[in-house]
């Protein structure tokens, strides 16, 4: 058996499809109305529901799910948006098999309840509508700039707006939506959805405005002078460098998910594709690159067990006919008249534990082999918000340092999302909750500072 074989593998002779027929749309289809209904109402409505708790928005779960079960799809919506303004997104991507639904008392002897779905059904019912639930609170007259369009940006300027203050939306690419748009394979999120909400968010009066781009700390300032606060939604930066020869072969993951949703059509066609890397960035580039049609190979340095993919996500690659191979180092992208023909890799032995914890990878000697493949996409985990350095921000091991409310070192200035997540783990929910935690506390600042010519203090923030 060759690494590109696997035991349950499918015909590789052309992409895999989805049970709708279509390689690229979303894998679930939508609830029909009797579903739901029958599914909402297996939910037993618990009293200080574990649903709820493990929800890091806080959703109220069960009087959602009750009120979709009475009909009330508007009602449901709005319960779920109350609390995440982009409900629709995380219905779609959240782990929902570790939070939510993992927590349901359903799940020890039943089938837990699809929370993610039903929570879909009600959001899609308005949003396909263009129903808007909520309107933009009392103007307070007070300004607020957020820079970066992705979930925790949105989040932000939507609970910002309700609670009246001007808000504008700075996002440096052509489309707002961050992650949603761009980063979110279409199996998951088609980018109509991200959009939704996006515009959800204008109409809510937000000013968003596309091409904008945070450069250095003469921007800062000058958004400083502008307006009362600023919230920095700056996320991750690429895909890092992995320092071996025939480097630049490499295809970035994150620009290859990219083109996947954006235009899979100008795929280049792969016989056999490699990816490094086992995180769920990973496990998605290798979808995309299966269902585009290729033999794929997932190569990590460490095993099964050290894995940050989540482990339903890996179990969909192995159904999706994806191999792997463990403890396998590459040291070599080998190409031959500027085309790639193979990734050299040496086998790996754990050692003692790392800074993070996990057993630290170290080469076997004489294991070198070469894995044969004409693509090779990197996904290695983000570079670490390094702008954040030339904003003049105090950072924590390399991430926005930020105290309980979310401010950064910097008076009017916060922070939020992945670019601060040093500690626990990086997602679109905490990015949701991220934004709700800063605007709370901007909106608390903004009544306590006295606002002259745009600029105030509020002291010395907390440092953590």
């Amino acid at each position: 058996m060759t690494a590109f074989e696997h035991p349950s593998a499918p015909d590789l002779s052309a992409p895999t499809q989805s049970s709708s027929g279509s390689t690229w749309q979303e894998l679930l289809p939508p609830m029909s109305a009797h579903e739901a209904a029958v599914e909402a109402n297996r939910c037993l409505y618990c009293y200080d529901a574990p649903c709820l708790q493990a929800c890091p928005t806080h959703i109220d779960i069960p009087t959602f799910i009750r009120k979709i079960g009475t009909g009330n799809l508007r009602g449901s919506a709005r319960t779920i948006l109350e609390a995440n303004f982009l409900g629709g997104t995380c219905a779609r991507v959240c782990p929902v098999q570790e939070l939510c639904e993992g927590a349901c008392v359903l799940g020890k002897d039943h089938t837990p309840i699809q929370i993610g779905r039903l929570q879909r059904y009600a959001v899609d019912h308005v949003q396909e509508r263009g129903v808007q639930l909520f309107q933009p609170g009392t103007p307070t007259g007070k300004s607020v700039a957020v820079v970066g369009s992705g979930p925790a940006g949105i989040s932000a300027a939507a609970e910002l707006a309700k609670a009246g203050h001007a808000v504008t939306l700075l996002e440096k690419r052509e489309q707002a939506g961050g992650l949603s748009t761009y980063g979110i394979v279409s199996l998951r999120e088609p980018i109509e959805i991200a959009q939704r909400e996006v515009q959800a968010l204008i109409d809510l009066g937000v000013d968003v405005q596309t091409g904008r781009e945070l450069t250095g700390k003469a921007d800062l300032d000058i958004l400083l002078h502008d307006h009362d606060a600023v919230f920095l939604a700056l996320g991750l930066g690429a895909v890092p460098a992995m320092g071996v020869p025939g480097e630049e072969h490499l295809i970035d993951g994150l620009d290859f998910i990219e083109q996947a949703k954006l235009h899979p059509e100008t795929l280049l066609y792969s016989l056999k594709t490699v990816v490094i890397g086992a995180g769920n960035t990973a496990i998605d580039a290798a979808t995309m690159a299966r269902r585009a049609g290729a033999e794929v190979l997932v190569v990590y340095r460490r095993t099964e067990a050290e894995m940050t993919a989540y482990r339903h996500e890996y179990e969909f690659a192995l159904h999706e006919g994806i191999a792997f191979t463990f403890l396998t180092q590459p040291v070599e992208v080998v190409s031959h008249g500027g085309k790639v023909t193979g990734l050299k890799c040496v086998k790996m032995a754990l050692g003692a534990p790392d800074a993070s914890g996990r057993p630290r990878p170290q080469p076997v000697p004489g294991s070198e082999f070469i894995l044969d493949c004409d693509q090779v996409i990197s996904a290695i985990g983000q570079e670490k918000p390094d702008l954040a350095k030339l904003l003049g921000l105090e950072l924590e091991g390399g991430y926005i340092k930020v105290n309980h409310d979310l401010q950064t070192s910097l008076p009017r200035v916060w922070a939020g999302g992945d670019g601060v997540r040093l500690r626990g783990s990086a997602s679109t929910v905490m990015a949701v909750q991220d934004g709700k935690i800063a605007a709370a506390g901007i909106h608390a600042a903004l009544g306590a500072g006295e606002v002259g010519g745009g600029k105030w203090e509020v002291g010395t923030p907390q440092t953590s």
